[in-house]
C-alpha cells in the first residue's frame, strides 16, 4: 500500500453477536476506549455491522452494544460475510481517506475479525489486532468444545505470526497500539 494513513476499524461490536462471547462488557469498555484515543487523534474510525436472518437491519440484536455510537461523520460499513471487504464499501471507506494500515477490534475473533484482517493482509495493508478488544464464544467442531480463551489465544498467535511481503503485522493492547505512525 502507497497509502500511510491509520483506521480504527470496529467490527460486529452488536447486541446480538457478544450475548455469548467472553468479557463482552470489558471488551466493549476497551472498544470505546480505544475509539476515544482514536477520535481524539483525529484517527478516522470506521465500523462494520453484520446483517444476515439472526441479525436483520435495524432490529435489537443488529444494534450496536450499549457505549458504542458512531459519529455523523464515521462510515458505518454493512456485510454478509466474514470478510468485511466482501461485496462492501470497505475499500472505497478505507481509500478515500488514505488508509493503509489498519487498527481492529470486535467480534468474533475467529470468524469476522480473523477474515477481515487476513484479507487486509493479503491486499497489503499493515494491520494491528488489539489484543484485549477482542473477543468470541466457545465452540464446538467435530465434538470437541473450545473455549473461547483458547480461541482468542489462537487467534493471537494466527494472525501475529502472519507474513506477508511488504506486510506489517502488530498485536497490542487498546491503550498501547500505535494510531498514528
Amino acid at each position: 500500500m502507497s497509502t500511510s494513513a491509520t483506521a480504527v476499524l470496529v467490527i460486529d461490536m452488536q447486541v446480538g453477536v457478544l450475548e455469548t462471547c467472553l468479557d463482552a462488557a470489558g471488551v466493549t469498555r476497551r472498544v470505546a476506549a480505544l475509539v476515544e484515543r482514536a477520535r481524539a487523534g483525529s484517527v478516522p474510525v470506521i465500523w462494520v455491522q453484520h446483517v444476515d436472518a439472526d441479525l436483520p437491519h435495524g432490529s435489537p440484536a443488529w444494534q450496536l452494544a450499549p457505549g458504542l455510537a458512531p459519529r455523523p461523520d464515521e462510515p458505518v460499513v454493512g456485510k454478509s460475510f466474514s470478510d468485511a471487504f466482501a461485496g462492501t464499501t470497505l475499500r472505497a471507506e478505507l481509500d478515500a481517506r488514505g488508509v493503509g494500515r489498519l487498527v481492529c477490534a470486535g467480534a468474533q475473533s475467529d470468524y469476522c475479525v480473523g477474515a477481515t484482517l487476513q484479507r487486509a493482509a493479503v491486499e497489503g495493508y499493515a494491520i494491528a489486532l488489539v489484543a484485549d478488544a477482542h473477543t468470541t464464544e466457545d465452540a464446538c467442531f467435530a465434538g470437541v468444545t473450545i473455549d473461547a480463551r483458547q480461541i482468542i489465544a489462537h487467534t493471537h498467535r494466527t494472525l501475529g505470526s502472519l507474513r506477508r511481503p511488504g506486510v506489517e503485522v502488530e498485536l497490542a493492547t487498546h491503550d498501547t497500539v500505535a494510531l498514528k505512525l
